[in-house]
């Protein structure tokens, strides 16, 4: 980051900063925060009566000519020619470190063709337009120019630095700058060289696979005529009918009951505890473990005290694995009934026909199985790159990738009450296994990112607004609310961005590898891949 003294020394200067690309690769899902880019700093000046300083600026950035040694703008001057100096103090693996010393010569010619442009734009009460003396124009506005010189020239001379070297960052380049006060007005005062040094990371060449001699399973499941039947009767359990019990029945395994609860922990009521007028199957899991089966045998009007403890992994921190107790009155009591299944069935569901119904359910299990289809596909072909592509990883990208599983790993364990032992392991293991799927998850983002830029894989504006409509279509009656959020948010669009650059980069693999189907079960494809989980595959 740039030294905070130029900045405090410069009246009204405030050198802000915004990410610039510099030989970074496309974004994914994997690779957002490994991008290459370089800082850019940004200097704004004090309000002048001469119209927007941002105009000139812009209009007037010095261009790669002023790395060479450039010739005094200001005529009747003459100074002596230096050269810049880079000296690279630092190489060890994927971290260089550069001393850059800018000769104030340069620094004075580029600030005095700034002013000498400045004073053809510039309204000043006592001058002619365009007759401002560039003496005058230094007097006031010389060291917010020179500041803005030094801002531009660092940014410049870093990304030459690193273009002429291949380099592509890793992370931010980290630039520091004299602090001391007196070194300070000296550079801005054109007395004395401006010498500064930058430290970078950056990510090795990646030699890409042959992908064509990739071979992938792809498991297949077949939609049987008993998974549409399945499917169908679990709706149809869905919207069975319920009818009211004889007087004096008690409550069964699968009745519905209508009860009224008060919960409280050591005798103190709790938000969220209460209800009135609640349904709940008795069998279902509605409720937290123990509650329901401590209703079967109530009556209509009886109230019971029912004692239960919250799961440890319960979503209110406040109440996981807290014990309470519920004063529960159950006002009515229902039986279930059976659901034909028929047309009229169907069309109480707005389907035309049983047979619509049928397709309709066999196209959703189908979409269901490709999904699942899918994403064993993508973690096959996922660990063959890793396979194929051994290098070293960005170590401050891996260190922020582990930290952001870390951080999340250690919460969720804190929220359920659960420690390493329960998990059977330490926590010296558990970083241990987690640092190398940071790892993973590094090189495989660098990689696919690679990929991409290679073979001019692009996420277009069209694909976004889909991936937009469709986020707001899954929240119904909160659309504009979507819309706006992600229209108003970069960073948000970034993130749906990167799902959708990472899907086609697989694509374009799976079109060139050898894929073969393979016929397994239902149970088989679903069956769960606790290390595919970890690694996000």
């Amino acid at each position: 980051m740039l030294s905070a003294g130029v900045a405090e020394l410069v009246d009204a200067l405030d050198l802000g900063s915004s990410d610039e690309s510099c030989g970074g690769s496309s974004p994914s899902a994997r690779t957002k925060r490994f991008q290459a880019f370089a800082r850019r700093l940004r200097g704004t000046f004090p309000a002048r009566d001469f119209g927007s300083p941002d105009h000139w600026r812009r209009a007037n950035r010095p261009g790669a000519e002023h790395f060479d040694n450039l010739r005094p703008a200001t005529a009747g001057r003459t100074r002596k020619k230096t050269t810049m100096q880079v000296t690279e103090t630092l190489s060890e693996g994927l971290k260089h470190e550069f001393k850059v010393s800018v000769p104030a010569t340069d620094l004075d010619a580029k600030a005095d063709a700034r002013l000498g442009d400045l004073k053809d734009k510039v309204r000043i009460n006592g001058f002619r337009p365009g007759k401002v003396p560039v003496a005058h124009l230094k007097k006031l506005y010389g060291r917010s120019v020179m500041a803005e010189t030094i801002d531009e020239t660092i940014r410049d001379t870093n990304t030459k630095i690193f273009t002429e070297r291949g380099f592509r960052l890793a992370t931010e380049p980290k630039v520091t700058m004299p602090t001391e006060a007196k070194e300070v007005e000296e550079i801005l005062s054109g007395k004395t060289d401006l010498t500064y040094t930058v430290a970078i990371e950056v990510v090795p060449p990646i030699a890409l696979a042959d992908f064509k001699s990739f071979n992938v399973e792809k498991p297949v499941v077949d939609v049987q005529d008993s998974d549409v039947d399945e499917a169908i009767k679990r709706i149809a359990d869905q919207s069975r009918p319920y009818s009211a019990k004889a007087d004096g029945a008690k409550a069964a395994t699968g009745d519905r009951l209508t009860i009224n609860f008060k919960g409280t922990i050591d005798g103190v009521a709790f938000d969220g505890g209460s209800g009135e007028g609640i349904q709940l199957v008795i069998g279902s899991g509605q409720f937290i473990p123990g509650f329901e089966d401590q209703l079967t045998g109530v009556g209509v009007g009886e109230t019971r005290t029912v004692k239960v403890s919250f799961p440890k992994n319960y979503a209110s921190e406040k109440l996981a694995g807290q014990p309470a107790e519920f004063e529960t009155t159950v006002t009515a009591i229902e039986a279930p009934g059976e659901t034909v299944i028929d047309d009229e069935f169907a069309k109480s569901l707005g389907m035309e026909s049983l047979e619509k119904l049928k397709e309709a359910a066999r196209d959703r299990l189908k979409s269901e199985l490709a999904g699942a289809t899918r994403q064993r596909v993508k973690r096959a072909l996922l660990d063959r790159l890793d396979e194929s592509h051994k290098f070293e990883a960005p170590p401050s990208l891996v260190a922020e990738e582990f930290n952001l599983m870390w951080n999340s790993i250690k919460a969720e364990m804190e929220s359920g009450g659960k420690t390493f032992a329960d998990e059977n392991t330490t926590e010296d293991a558990a970083k241990e296994e987690y640092q190398k799927i940071a790892d993973r998850r590094v090189r495989l983002g660098l990689v696919l990112s690679e990929i991409g830029e290679k073979n001019k894989i692009t996420v277009t504006d069209d694909e976004v607004s889909r991936a937009v409509i469709e986020r707001a279509r899954s929240m119904p009656g909160r659309e504009k609310e979507v819309w706006d959020y992600y229209r108003n948010n970069a960073n948000a669009l970034a993130q749906l961005r990167a799902p959708i650059y990472e899907d086609k980069v697989v694509d374009f693999l799976l079109e060139l590898a050898n894929v073969t189907e393979k016929k397994v079960s239902r149970e088989e494809l679903f069956k769960e891949d606790e290390d595919g989980a970890k690694t996000g595959a």
